[in-house]
């Protein structure tokens, strides 16, 4: 507001200015997703039908579908994918389904990507049909209920209700919300079209032979027990009082030590690289290729600067998305300004470094002269300071000569509307000592003078000439003339600006969105590159190598290789080397004493796998990996009240998923398996399920078990061959002390040395001794007897306490029965002293 009069000193503050213009929102064109490679297609004899159901939500996606040529339903975990759904992107390419079912409750992602799917004419070798069903059909309890209550043919009549859920659970991940939802509405579908029976009777329900988890080309497969016992991921609540109720960190973690990145949307990629291991080689040495480049100490210096870069990308889509609805903030276009010059350094950068890397080849060529328009653009009209100091969007001098002349008119107002106020004043009536005009956005120029004395009732407020407007803070408000002249003349300067300046923004959003293209590339890139840069700077402070990836090698070979986590946390860590490959030793079975080093060896191999599938240096010498689509483990259990279930029986379903699922190439950990049943039972169990996979002989998965039913090897339960090793962790008696070298070697373990593990524990040497005693008889087959001391002295107590209870009685009473006291106390008394 300004505000103006004769005397500056009593110059009246009148109402704030008013309500800001609203702008418009425009569409932002989106770029197109970038086409997946080309598959061959083969020629089939019979032409099979695919039917595809997929949910999409909060960023991740549930994909189902059902193959006519073996009447099997596939689907695929929940898994990440991009606002552009590059995901279902493959997944489209790869199966060419005849029909896509979803909900027809979708939000503005899908809606789009559905819209360019139907828009393809084109499509090889024919446009899917797009079928939509209420949302209420892929609701989370119903589709539970299809699926339990299908009638499968896999399943034995036999089976209870509750062995079907038991079983079915081991091969459906119930626990992937989305992917029940699309499991629940591909059947809804199915059951609805009949899809292959659409000529029999009602009764015969579509044909299921059986689930198959559906993975994508070069993802290996790993579940979440997985990345939860190789504690790849581990979320922790926040210790500041303040984030308690916003949300965990991450714990001690793979994710943990190997996330440096610096910019949220590297450590979102990087996640997601976790998320998905693959094994495309091409995707993997390039990579590695970048994060060598960068461990060379030449490069040391281009990596920080590269790092300190990276800190100016922010988050981009957020500004992108507010823009399209016309919600920019200042503060947006401050970041968007930062973030396009951080990209142009990034870009020149990159162009200074080795072109056959294609990462910076890529950032040098698609980061293009569209950033610098970008830039220019900005840099040209927004003006930052005054848009600060307004809390609103300002442009600078020279854009908009209207704009300028009208902030001109409005700086000079306040010696205009001095003068105009002195003329005004000459016409007031005498007792009036002074007068003002001031001008108030929305409402215009008016005339303000104080409240006198004689000024009591609203009729007083009457002035000839001049109409009254309203009474504020002992100020009277009036139009005049001239004020109306004023109006007429200059208009609603402050207002007038605003909507030329808004109007001015949302021409250069319409700029900025018509380049959006360019900003989600350099988004995608400069991601990748702090990924990248953030291995590179673990792999120098860890000590890491580059792995080898051979295709023909089955399984993986590991020289001196370490636990990431556990070198961190231990004084020292001695190395072990794995080589599993080819027909020999495919199951290999590690023994040993409690507390020497099983599990972490099995942890340890599982987690160089997975480092190398993600395309990270690994914490050995060197490393060979070879084919693996997927990573099986039962090592911990995850027990949790929701779910039902008892410890041992989470661990058959965590084994039955390994037998149902794992193939050739998978690696497959099993820690201590048995133990939390009986222990013949246990020792069964385990027995029938190694000899299950031996029996499939070449196509038998890599297979480490570590495990204390050393009877499994004394009783010959395996058949003898080349495909089982016996591996054993190193350990040396010294007196009575066991000295663990934590080396494997090959070999069987002679005991378990659970008497030594227990001193070590803190237990008191007489248990500990008392316990041996009892091992040893149990083993050499002789009775058990009590011990002769402490039954001796149970005799004592127990005498003692009935001879208290005598002399308690009194004798004296007629009333007292001694025959009932003999029976109810001497005699039981009498089994436990004789």
């Amino acid at each position: 507001m300004a505000s103006l009069g004769v005397n500056p000193s009593r110059t009246p503050q009148g109402p704030g200015p008013g309500a800001a213009s609203s702008g418009f929102s425009s569409p932002a064109p989106v770029p197109d997703p970038r086409e997946a490679e080309e598959e061959e297609v083969e020629e089939e004899e019979e032409l099979a039908e695919i039917h595809l159901c997929v949910l999409w939500n909060s960023g991740y996606m549930g994909i189902a579908y059902y193959d006519t040529s073996d009447s099997t339903i596939h689907f695929m975990p929940d898994a990440p994918d991009h606002e552009s759904l590059k995901l279902l992107q493959r997944v489209l390419d790869e199966i060419n389904p005849q029909s896509v079912v979803t909900s027809a409750k979708q939000d503005e992602n899908m809606t789009r990507f559905l819209g360019k799917l139907a828009s393809q004419e084109h499509r090889q070798p024919k446009r899917p049909e797009l079928v939509f069903l209420p949302s209420v059909d892929f609701g989370l309890e119903i589709s539970k209920q299809r699926l339990l209550s299908g009638n499968y043919s896999f399943i034995p009549d036999s089976m209870t209700a509750t062995e079907k859920i038991l079983f079915l659970s081991s091969i459906i991940p119930f626990d992937c919300l989305l992917t029940v939802r699309a499991l629940g509405g591909l059947l809804k579908f199915l059951g609805r079209r009949r899809i292959g029976v659409e000529l029999e009777d009602y009764n015969v329900s579509v044909p299921i032979l059986g689930f198959k988890k559906f993975m994508l080309t070069h993802l290996v497969n790993i579940d979440q027990d997985t990345y939860s016992v190789l504690q790849i991921f581990k979320s922790e609540s926040h210790p500041s009082a303040y984030k308690v109720a916003s949300g965990l960190k991450e714990g001690l973690s793979l994710f943990g030590i190997l996330n440096r990145c610096r910019c949220k949307w590297g450590e979102k990629l990087l996640r997601l690289w976790f998320t998905r291991p693959t094994h495309d080689l091409g995707e993997l040495n390039s990579r590695l290729d970048v994060i060598q480049f960068f461990l060379l100490p030449q490069n040391l210096d281009m990596a920080q600067m590269l790092h300190r870069l990276l800190g100016h990308i922010k988050n981009v889509p957020l500004i992108l998305k507010r823009m399209k609805l016309s919600h920019t903030k200042v503060s947006d276009w401050q970041v968007l300004y930062k973030t396009v010059y951080g990209a142009l350094g990034l870009r020149d950068a990159c162009r200074s470094l080795p072109q056959s890397i294609q990462l910076f080849r890529d950032i040098a060529q698609e980061f293009s002269d569209d950033l610098h328009h970008i830039a220019s653009l900005i840099g040209k009209v927004v003006d930052f300071e005054g848009s600060l100091a307004e809390n609103r969007f300002t442009v600078l001098p020279n854009i908009d000569p209207e704009i300028d002349e009208k902030k001109r008119r409005l700086m000079g107002l306040p010696s205009f509307l001095t003068e105009v106020a002195r003329k005004e004043l000459e016409n007031l009536d005498s007792r009036i000592p002074s007068c003002s005009v001031i001008y108030i956005p929305l409402i215009g120029f008016l005339l303000s003078i104080p409240r006198l004395p004689f000024m009591v009732e609203a009729s007083d407020f009457e002035i000839n000439g001049l109409d009254f407007m309203f009474l504020s803070e002992e100020k009277l408000h009036y139009r005049s003339a001239r004020t109306k002249e004023l109006d007429a003349l200059l208009g609603d300067l402050h207002c007038e600006i605003r909507d030329q300046e808004t109007l001015l923004m949302y021409q250069l959003q319409c700029q900025v969105l018509a380049r959006a293209a360019v900003l989600t590339q350099v988004l995608d890139l400069a991601s990748r590159l702090d990924v990248l840069l953030a291995l590179a700077s673990a792999a120098r402070d860890y000590g890491y190598s580059r792995p080898r990836y051979s295709p023909q090698v089955l399984g993986v070979r590991i020289q001196n290789g370490r636990h990431p986590l556990m070198e961190l946390c231990a004084r020292t860590f001695v190395p072990n080397s794995t080589e599993c490959g080819g027909d020999k030793g495919r199951v290999k079975v590690i023994t040993g004493p409690n507390s020497s080093g099983k599990s972490i060896y099995l942890k340890q191999v599982g987690l160089i796998t997975f480092m190398a599938l993600v395309g990270s240096f690994v914490p050995a010498e060197e490393a060979e990996i070879g084919a693996v689509d997927a990573i099986f483990t039962r090592i911990h259990s995850c027990e949790s009240i929701s779910l039902g279930l008892s410890t041992f029986m989470i661990d058959l379903n965590q084994v039955a998923k390994a037998v149902n699922n794992a193939t050739a190439q998978s690696l497959v950990l099993i820690d201590e398996f048995g133990k939390g049943t009986n222990t013949v039972d246990g020792l069964a169990l385990l027995a029938a399920v190694l000899r299950h996979w031996l029996a499939r002989g070449p196509t038998c998965p890599h297979i480490f078990v570590a495990t204390n039913f050393l009877s499994l090897v004394q009783l010959q339960l395996l058949p003898q061959g080349p495909l089982v090793q016996y591996l054993t962790m190193e350990t040396c008696e010294d007196g009575n002390d066991l000295v663990f070298f934590y080396q494997v070697c090959e070999g069987v373990a002679k005991a378990s040395h659970a008497s030594h593990t227990a001193a070590q524990a803190g237990l008191p040497d007489k248990l500990v001794a008392r316990g041996k005693e009892v091992s040893d008889l149990i083993r050499s087959g002789k009775p058990i007897k009590p011990v002769k001391d402490l039954l001796k002295k149970n005799q004592m107590e127990n005498c003692q306490t009935l001879v208290d209870k005598f002399m308690k009685l009194d004798l004296e009473d007629p009333n007292l029965d001694l025959n009932i006291f003999m029976s109810q106390e001497v005699l039981p008394a009498a089994t436990s002293i004789l």
